[in-house]
């Protein structure tokens, strides 16, 4: 079983560095932030421009992934990018392809003053709700960054909890399709609990998790009824319950 398996299947809470989730990924290794300005790599459609913090301000950045499929975690990231980065290609996750957002992962990865994933297990969706595990994945996320930021911009409308008082919080609806360091938190999230997904697809291989990641497509649903849940499915969803019996 790989680590990403283990992770989604044991820990309830996890929380990883940049070294930890390169790991995580069996990736080979780990990129190097280069100083100064660099070029991302071509990816998907060109969007509207996202805003980047101005040459005298940090900002760090949070997103999730995955709160609506029926099975597997919530993963969020947060992360720090230099001011003034501009990475060609970015856009908020969703608008991307899957191998637009594996070409701008690494660099990602490599620019980002800091980044950390915070995994909730479906085990913990289950007891505290979904919108609550996603509030605890990227609070918990964020709390661990360790490069100071001046501003911490949140995908949504609501502040988080912080290990930081008086951390500037900035709650914006949309803000991963409209601020350069939360798209980049939301790709890195994507593309982690992808991967995620396609172990777990290997384990309990009939549902299609390496296509679906979870989310209810008429397969997945007609997978649950004729095989009921697998162990990782989300008990306290309704489609889950009705196939548990």
């Amino acid at each position: 079983m790989g680590d990403l398996a283990e992770l989604a299947r044991s820990d309830p809470l996890a929380v990883l560095d940049r070294a930890q989730i390169w790991k995580a990924l069996g990736r080979e290794r780990l990129p190097q932030r280069r100083e100064g300005p660099r070029k991302g790599p071509r990816a998907g459609r060109v969007g509207p421009p996202l805003h980047v913090a101005l040459s005298s301000e940090r900002w760090a950045g949070v997103d999730e992934a995955g709160r609506g499929p029926l099975a597997g975690p919530v993963v969020a990231c947060a992360c720090v990018l230099p001011p003034g980065l501009e990475v060609p290609g970015l856009q908020d996750s969703k608008a991307l392809t899957p191998p637009a957002r594996e070409r701008l992962f690494p660099v990602l990865m490599a620019q980002a003053l800091d980044v950390r994933i915070a995994v909730v297990s479906h085990h913990l969706i289950d007891r505290l709700n979904v919108w609550q595990a996603s509030l605890l994945a990227m609070s918990r996320a964020a709390s661990a960054l360790s490069v100071l930021y001046d501003r911490l911009v949140v995908d949504g409308p609501w502040t988080l909890p912080l290990n930081r008082p008086g951390a500037v919080q900035e709650p914006l609806v949309g803000a991963d399709a409209r601020i350069a360091c939360v798209a980049a938190a939301s790709v890195i999230a994507k593309v982690f609990r992808d991967a995620l997904m396609d172990e777990l697809d290997a384990i309990y291989p009939g549902y299609g998790f390496a296509h679906n990641k979870g989310y209810p497509t008429p397969e997945h649903l007609a997978a649950l009824r004729a095989r009921g849940p697998s162990p990782v499915h989300r008990l306290s969803f309704a489609p889950v319950a009705e196939a548990s019996g």
